[in-house]
């Protein structure tokens, strides 16, 4: 999509916005006082749902000024991320997912949804504006998404229809050259049809400069994103949804030097490109025992990642090489979803019971093109996944305050892979995934629970060419979630406090390892990627979320995560024998804390504070992140429908780091001969004015 049609749909979107009345009457019936989570069958509230989550609101969203994902995780417990692209693209959490991709085909740990759309490893797009809520859940969710989601789930929960005229424009600048302008409109076409829809542009310089290029965008950002949203009301029982995802993220990726700072001397900076046209359909039927809920969905994706792998020019030393690693995919999705849910309870025995079931159905088929200086052909391969599912949960009441829930997912997976180096193969297997919770709710506002989850992930292939053969394939991984937890709110809302233990047991742990081969001719080396099984991985901790209403005026917030993760008897790739190690990407804590302050009737302030225990980068070698703390603010005055912030990231300028790597030398300077660490810089300190209308 060129600019200048981009341009022009904000123009139009932001016209709409404006267009509608100044002073619109706010309708006191459609707040909602308890977050309702869309993740779950049941739409649960937050302190009906008897697991450990992180419900990020809208509020939560502007409060931080964020505008892609990895800026709202911090918030949320022992979830983590990295990043080794332009945007942190790859989340764990309580220390499970991935790191990276290169030429294997990409089976996630954490699944990524934006409402119905399951966009797994192709978290690129995952921009905020009018995103209703973040819905971050914790642990396997092997009932509700299966092979997605082994250690847990995000989705986006974007605004829909509602009939209402309503919208929102919003214009930000800030330091390193960043903009954002966005805007979203919704209204009723007539007493059937409804729609909203949303559009956003965001750039920035980014916070890396290229010395030998003159230049501070080689590590930029510029997304594009758009949605439109249309509901039917076909009858007093009959709902059809409509949604057009369309996102053009076209960033730089120009991160790393040989002396660890934030100037890089490339001569062929990278890129970190994506490309995704989604469509969503969505029928909800009420009948009178049970509703009927069936979702199509596809997708197509086209997904450029690469990099200047000496990170320096040509001319820089006579013991130099150049070279540039390249890998563009496309990717294609269609899903269908077929559910029922009751809306009468069944009588087991004298029990009464709430139910759902369904069949699922996903085909993905995924072709890769790498373009690599040093080998002597490019490399292909096609990848075509198929997965067949069917489910259900069943909720007996087993009193009033008493509830059971019984879930079980069994899910067929059958994999076709071939290449242009030989190989080829195909592999089934079934998986079998669900949970066993049992919870008790003593009043409206509390609920305690205990629970047994279980979740798997697929098995896949070591695509390298390099990779032995006995070490292409590996193994799917099963984890056990044993969890008990308690939530609880007090004195009308105005205190929270959630709390949740949780061991997880893995077997045929996935281990993310790497071994170091030389290229011919010249000194450099190149990685080779290698996915294996360990026997035993344990991850334990806990989670706490709270906030205190202290005053009319003023809150504190507080959200803590603990974490234990270590896997054990694993040979890595090098060949030598770990008995035990720390898992990657596995902080020992992690906290988010701070405060609101409302003052002079329409101001507010608020301040927190981001921390994390110093944690691996890798299973592979023994790089560090380093434990920090980052600072942000955000002081904001409202005047009717308009509000202006002004806010702070990272105000302390804070070094941090989001990938690194280790075991080898880049640097031509010592002629390759001494190992050092290379460190991916986070983002430093950034200054900004945000200016929203909404009505």
């Amino acid at each position: 999509m060129n600019l200048q049609f981009k341009t022009s749909l904000l123009s139009l979107a932001i016209a709409s916005s404006l267009s509608a009345p100044l002073f619109a009457q706010e309708d006191d019936s459609s707040k909602i006082e308890r977050i309702v989570i869309s993740s779950d069958f049941r739409n649960l509230t937050e302190n009906e749902l008897p697991a450990s989550a992180s419900i990020l609101s809208t509020a939560d969203i502007e409060q931080r000024q964020a505008q892609f994902l990895s800026e709202m995780l911090d918030s949320a417990p022992n979830v983590n991320f990295n990043s080794g692209a332009g945007r942190a693209r790859f989340v764990q959490i309580r220390g499970i997912g991935e790191r990276s991709q290169f030429t294997e085909p990409y089976n996630p740990s954490v699944g990524f949804f934006v409402d119905d759309l399951d966009f797994s490893g192709t978290m690129a797009i995952a921009t905020l504006f009018d995103v209703e809520q973040v819905e971050v859940l914790k642990g396997p969710q092997g009932t509700t998404f299966g092979s997605s989601a082994l250690a847990g789930s995000v989705k986006l929960k974007t605004v829909d229809p509602d009939g209402i005229e309503s919208g929102k424009a919003s214009l930000s600048v800030a330091q390193k050259d960043s903009y954002n302008l966005a805007a979203a409109y919704g209204n009723a076409i007539n007493e059937k049809w409804q729609f909203r829809a949303a559009v956003q542009q965001y750039f920035s310089d980014g916070y890396v400069r290229n010395d030998f290029l003159d230049r501070d965008d080689t590590d930029n950002i510029d997304e594009f994103s758009s949605r439109l949203k249309v509901r039917y009301l076909a009858s007093d029982s009959l709902t059809l949804d409509f949604a057009l995802h369309y996102y053009d993220v076209d960033n730089g990726y120009d991160a790393f030097s040989l002396d660890n700072v934030r100037t890089t001397i490339s001569d062929e900076p990278g890129f970190d490109r994506q490309e995704t046209t989604a469509f969503s359909a969505k029928a909800t039927w009420q009948l009178d025992s049970f509703d009927v809920q069936a979702i199509a969905t596809t997708s197509d994706s086209d997904l450029d990642y690469g990099y200047d792998e000496d990170w320096t020019f040509v001319g820089f030393h006579p013991w130099e090489y150049s070279s540039t690693d390249h890998y563009f995919r496309e990717r294609d999705t269609d899903s269908v979803d077929i559910r029922l849910l009751s809306s009468q309870t069944i009588n087991l025995g004298g029990v009464e019971a709430d139910w759902v079931t369904g069949v699922y159905f996903k085909s993905t088929d995924e072709s890769l093109l790498r373009q690599y200086t040093y080998a002597d052909v490019d490399f292909t391969n096609d990848y075509a996944l198929e997965n067949i599912a069917i489910y259900g949960e069943i909720y007996p009441q087993l009193s009033d305050k008493l509830t059971l829930t019984l879930g079980l997912r069994v899910e067929e997976a059958s994999i076709d892979y071939s290449d242009n180096g030989g190989f080829s193969d195909s592999v089934d297997d079934t998986f079998v995934g669900g949970r066993l919770v049992l919870d008790y709710q003593m009043t409206p506002d509390m609920l305690s629970y205990v629970s047994i989850n279980r979740g798997y992930k697929l098995g896949g292939f070591n695509t390298d060419p390099r990779v032995p053969t006995e070490n292409i394939y590996f193994e799917g991984e099963y984890t056990w979630n044993y969890e008990v937890g308690a939530k609880q709110y007090f004195d009308d809302n105005s205190t929270y406090i959630g709390v949740a233990f949780f061991y997880m047991d893995r077997e045929n742990t996935h281990i993310s390892d790497f071994v170091v081969e030389p290229n011919d001719n010249n000194g450099s080396v190149s990685f080779v990627d290698v996915i294996a099984n360990a026997d035993i991985g344990k991850n334990y901790g806990m989670e706490l979320e709270s906030y205190y209403q202290l005053t009319e005026n003023f809150q504190i917030f507080s959200n803590i995560g603990l974490l234990n993760a270590s896997f054990e008897n694993y040979t890595n790739a090098k060949g030598e024998f770990i008995e035990e190690q720390d898992q990657a990407q596995s902080p020992s804590y992690m906290f988010n804390i701070g405060f609101n302050l409302e003052f002079a009737e329409a101001w507010r302030l608020t301040v927190e504070a981001d921390g994390k225990a110093t944690y691996r980068f890798s299973d592979g070698h023994d790089v560090e992140s380093g434990d920090y703390t980052l600072w942000h603010f955000n002081l904001n005055r409202e005047w009717q429908d308009w509000t202006l912030s002004i806010w702070g990231k990272n105000v302390f300028n804070k070094e941090v780091y989001v990938r690194g790597f280790g075991g080898f030398s880049n640097d031509p300077r010592d002629f390759y001969e001494t190992p050092e660490p290379y460190l991916q810089f986070g983002n430093g300190r950034q200054l900004g004015v945000t200016l929203d209308y909404r009505f």
